[in-house]
């Protein structure tokens, strides 16, 4: 399929799992595809595996890097037409245990990256009616124990979501928002809980099929920017093998 011939397409996150999944993926329908990622040797990888991607070291974290991969994304390719925010990180903890330092990163990557790029990316998006899709999570619409920073960025990258698609609702511009449930990806390889804590209360957000590949998601993204979806603005949509239907 080329459903993304002559698009332009940026995707943070792009340098292993769902992201390096999803540039493969738009690369694969004909995007041009520009990989950003703090993780440069990672980048390299994606790059080589989608067989062409151009790629910025960025750490979405920094508003003023934000900014400038954007710029830079248009001003090497001419326009913008998809933006991924895809790049989070995710740790397991008891509330009295997260320090500082840990929920300002937290706030950092998942919440405050998402909206600096979409705040760069949206006047580029406005000219093409482009499309801006947040990956959220299945822990942003429900309670989860030991995750509760985890929690609080991607129930706020939720409504982010819902309000952005509202201020724009009148343009061309589409918003939403993926809410996977587990992916087998590297930061669910490296996930670890904490010590002394009651596995009944994790009972609910197991699931009971298996984890999704990071390619699920991805085969999903590339139908959420394609025009089969242009009637999709302002949604939150579970990728999660049916985790949050009960």
């Amino acid at each position: 399929m080329t459903r993304f011939d002559g698009r332009v397409a940026a995707l943070t996150g792009a340098a292993s799992g769902i992201g390096r999944a999803t540039a493969i993926r738009l690369a694969a329908e004909g995007a041009t595809v520009v990989g950003l990622d703090i993780d440069e040797a990672g980048l390299a990888g994606t790059t080589e595996a989608a067989g062409s991607m151009d790629a910025i070291v960025c750490d979405v974290a920094d508003r003023a890097a934000c900014h400038a991969a954007v710029e830079q994304v248009v001003a090497d390719n001419g326009r913008l037409d998809v933006f991924g925010n895809i790049a989070g990180v995710a740790r397991s903890q008891h509330v009295p245990d997260v320090t500082e330092q840990d929920w300002d990163q937290m706030v950092a990557v998942n919440l405050s990256g998402v909206f600096w790029c979409a705040q760069a990316a949206i006047p580029h998006l406005l000219k093409v009616d482009g499309v801006l899709i947040n990956i959220a999570s299945n822990a942003g619409l429900m309670g989860q124990a030991y995750t509760v920073p985890y929690c609080a960025t991607k129930g706020a990258v939720v409504n982010m979501t819902r309000a952005l698609a509202m201020e724009y609702a009148k343009t061309g511009l589409r918003v939403n928002a993926i809410a996977p449930g587990a992916v087998q990806t590297p930061l669910v390889d490296n996930y670890q809980l904490p010590e002394e804590i009651d596995f009944s209360l994790m009972a609910g957000y197991i699931g009971l099929r298996e984890m999704s590949r990071p390619e699920d998601i991805a085969a999903f993204f590339a139908f959420l920017a394609s025009d089969e979806a242009r009637q999709v603005h302002g949604a939150i949509l579970s990728v999660d093998a049916g985790l949050t239907a009960g």
